[in-house]
């Protein structure tokens, strides 16, 4: 469909609560393929509506398997309602830009979400693909990857930003 601007940090769209998605037409899918095909651009992994500028909730992540295979799931209105295990590794955001960090998340998550035509899915995920959710829902609840870092990290993160908006200027 269309690639859309990936919107950066701070800007306050990534910091709102997403709504509930309720009708599930056409605009929706339209949607998910315009999340689909900006993230792949980018490249990333995953994508949240509002990363784009839309706090909907609705997120795509890749489930390819191979460099040039495009396979993705459309998680509208997700729930973690469930984690065990921890595991720390690196991830950075398409949103915040000159940032990667280690991150403890849940090894293990289940996840309840529906379709883009709204029927339900109940899945487990683990490892890298838990990852990738937990970090996509964070984004539909508002949390960035660096709200999980320790304060002296995010002070610097954002001496950083500030310094590169300045030399954008």
């Amino acid at each position: 469909m269309t690639i859309k601007k990936i919107i950066t940090y701070p800007h306050p769209v990534l910091r709102e609560k997403a709504k509930l998605v309720t009708i599930f037409d056409e605009a929706l899918q339209a949607l998910v393929k315009d999340l689909a095909d900006t993230m792949w651009n980018a490249p990333g992994v995953g994508l949240a509506a509002n990363q784009i500028g839309i706090a909907r909730q609705v997120v795509v992540v890749d489930r390819s398997n191979q460099a040039h295979e495009r396979q993705y799931i459309t998680l509208v209105n997700p729930v973690i309602s469930a984690g065990e295990g921890s595991i720390i590794d690196e991830e950075g955001c398409l949103s915040v830009i000159e940032c990667t960090a280690n991150v403890k998340r849940f090894r293990k998550i289940h996840v309840t979400a529906q379709d883009v035509t709204g029927n339900p899915l109940e899945f487990d995920a683990e490892d890298r693909y838990a990852r990738i959710i937990q970090h996509e829902v964070d984004h539909l609840l508002g949390t960035l990857f660096i709200d999980r870092l320790s304060s002296l990290k995010r002070a610097l993160y954002k001496k950083k930003l500030k310094k590169l908006i300045q030399e954008q200027e």
